[in-house]
């Protein structure tokens, strides 16, 4: 826990959030504290914010579930509190407010699962992607089995468990845990610049972005391109439609509103 007793530190600057995860003497381990802060925000994201940063505090994103917290659960007890983490993913991923991870240090386990429920990911060197549940004797419970394997492949997901192998920033870039990979001490700061990008954009269009496209991945064929012409016709009526296509014209960049 930080200095200011928040497990979850929280910043706004015009339309960008930036949330913290504040437990640094332990690498930002995953408690049950920081679970129901994170349900908090993203269950209702403050009006004005369109676009969030999910960092970690000192030098390392996530090292994972807090495991002084699992000893001794009954079954049932373990169920539901797996349920409840895929519950607050799920909000995270479908707020409808894009959410970029700004990924240092250690990003495993629950990080992980959590930097995967995230639309955009920042890795910078020193980052160190692993899936070390396996040789914990548990089963991953955040839902790294849906969203991380949507990423990676099962294939994959399945050697990381089993070896709890380690991938680097520079391999997790090239299989598609992390889109971009920022200099030395730099993925905050590229994570920013992005957040702000995206902050510009329509914010109709990204809520459709970010509640449609991974959604259609689980439809047929024929369903998606169904929901893809619902979403395409409530992006092109309104305000931001016109802005947008006004400015085209106009060859200047749009202000949407």
């Amino acid at each position: 826990m930080g200095q200011d007793g928040s497990v979850l530190q929280l910043r706004v600057e015009g339309a960008v959030a930036h949330l913290t995860f504040n437990r640094p003497a332990k690498r930002n381990a995953i408690n049950d504290a920081t679970i129901e802060a994170l349900r908090a925000f993203f269950g209702a994201v403050p009006k004005g914010v369109r676009a969030v940063v999910l960092s970690g505090e000192g030098g390392h994103f996530s090292a994972g579930l807090d495991l002084s917290e699992q000893v001794r659960r009954e079954p049932q007890e373990v169920m539901r509190h797996s349920r409840n983490w895929h519950a607050v993913m799920g909000l995270i991923q479908f707020s409808g407010v894009p959410v970029v991870a700004a990924m240092s240090g250690a990003v495993m386990g629950g990080g992980l699962e959590i930097a995967s429920a995230c639309h955009v990911r920042v890795a910078e060197p020193g980052a160190m992607f692993r899936m070390p549940e396996g040789q914990r004797g548990i089963f991953v419970g955040g839902g790294a089995t849906v969203r991380l394997a949507a990423i990676i492949g099962a294939d994959r997901l399945t050697e990381m468990m089993l070896t709890g192998r380690t991938y680097s920033a520079e391999e997790g870039e090239r299989i598609g845990l992390a889109h971009y990979l920022a200099p030395a001490n730099g993925a905050l700061t590229k994570a920013d610049e992005l957040a702000r990008q995206i902050a510009t954009n329509s914010a109709t269009v990204n809520y459709l972005i970010v509640q449609t496209i991974s959604r259609i991945a689980n439809m047929s064929a024929e369903d998606g391109l169904y929901a893809e012409s619902l979403a395409a016709a409530l992006s092109q009526t309104g305000a931001d439609a016109e802005e947008g296509l006004q400015a085209f014209l106009e060859k200047r960049k749009p202000n949407f509103i």
